[in-house]
């Protein structure tokens, strides 16, 4: 499955398949169109075999799961499992090679790099919001502007009727009732990513380090964004950050959050979408939708990446398979389960980028 003329066979096929030819590898630019056409693969799937053993963020967890079932479809000879432990645990179980793939919402930091067995790639997948959720009887809509949810978050904010989130809610009653705010107690991709939100949004209020892990003020922590969106369900006056399809899923109610042209915005997938749309990407297909321009936009928008070694110790044929059954048919699944696909001139260079991946 290795030799140069299955390698050669796999390339043409997927270059003719999305249309790659006119060279969807250029280097870093702005890819402003957010839509997304339909791609497919030719990939001779059912000749794979082999156990790929993946862990990481909890935030793509619905994704990835419904991804895997539906590729067994098409690859039955693969096996390939998730275990979501944490973008930061994802990031360690790659280093140490006791997994071949890891899902992580947030990039290795530098320091880290030496950890790895050898250079990596990131593969985008999907994007979605990051909610604020929040437990309050009585307000069925609630308004944040970046400012008051920095406070809350470094709980200088005591009590749902502090002048601050009521001059963010003019005309609704706020009772007086404590804020219990809830964060994840793992190394989070999820928490790297509203940290970073907060620190952009507002630089002057959030003063502590953002991060995988945050030195949060005042919290209750839970694991995985299914604890922390326990917390608020179960917690009086709770808020907390949860991504979307969690938040539907414990059936959360979630605030509008005040994005960067002033307009306060609801946490979908038509927010998330906008969002993409401006973004820069980076030669190595990393990119920043937090706090991006646009009426539409929703303002804490999150990437996540599957990261592979660029020369995998074993299973290579099976990698690519994967990841482009992910970047294909994969993308048709993510709305399913509440996550925006990328848009296609990111896709398309994602897709590119697995010729890379040598073995």
């Amino acid at each position: 499955m290795r030799s140069s003329k299955r390698g050669l066979v796999w390339l043409l096929a997927v270059l003719v398949a999305v249309g790659l030819v006119a060279g969807a590898c250029g280097s870093s630019s702005s890819d402003s169109s957010s839509s997304t056409t339909k791609a497919t693969s030719n990939y001779d799937y059912k000749s794979l075999s082999g156990t790929l053993n993946g862990s990481g963020a909890t935030f793509p967890k619905n994704f990835y799961e419904d991804a895997i079932a539906s590729f067994k479809s098409d690859a039955s000879g693969v096996t390939v499992n998730y275990n979501a432990v944490g973008s930061g645990q994802g990031k360690k179980d790659l280093a140490a090679g006791t997994s071949d793939w890891a899902g992580s919402d947030s990039l290795v930091k530098d320091d880290e790099k030496a950890n790895f067995k050898g250079p990596f790639l990131y593969f985008p997948t999907v994007a979605a919001p990051i909610t604020v959720s929040y437990n309050l009887s009585g307000v069925k809509e609630l308004k944040l502007s970046p400012e008051t949810l920095a406070k809350i978050f470094m709980g200088t904010i005591a009590t749902w009727n502090d002048a601050a989130i009521a001059a963010d809610n003019p005309g609704v009653t706020l009772p007086n009732t404590a804020v219990t705010v809830a964060v994840r107690s793992d190394g989070s991709g999820t928490t790297s990513n509203f940290s970073k939100y907060l620190a952009t949004a507002a630089p002057s209020i959030f003063t502590v380090t953002a991060g995988d892990s945050v030195a949060w003020p005042k919290a209750q922590a839970g694991k995985g964004n299914t604890g922390v969106a326990q917390i608020v369900k179960d917690t009086a006056g709770a808020i907390g950050y949860v991504d979307l399809s969690d938040a539907k899923a414990t059936n959360l109610t979630t605030a509008l959050i005040k994005n960067k042209d002033g307009k306060y915005v609801a946490p979908t997938l038509e927010g998330t979408t906008a969002a993409l749309a401006g973004a820069t990407i980076k030669d190595d297909l990393t990119y920043n939708p937090l706090n991006a321009a646009g009426a539409e936009t929703y303002p804490i928008t999150a990437p996540t990446y599957v990261i592979v070694y660029t020369t995998p110790s074993a299973n290579v044929a099976a990698i690519k398979g994967w990841l482009t059954y992910l970047l294909t048919d994969g993308q048709d699944l993510a709305k399913d389960v509440d996550f925006a696909p990328l848009p296609t001139p990111l896709r398309d260079r994602a897709l590119a980028q697995i010729t890379q991946i040598q073995g």
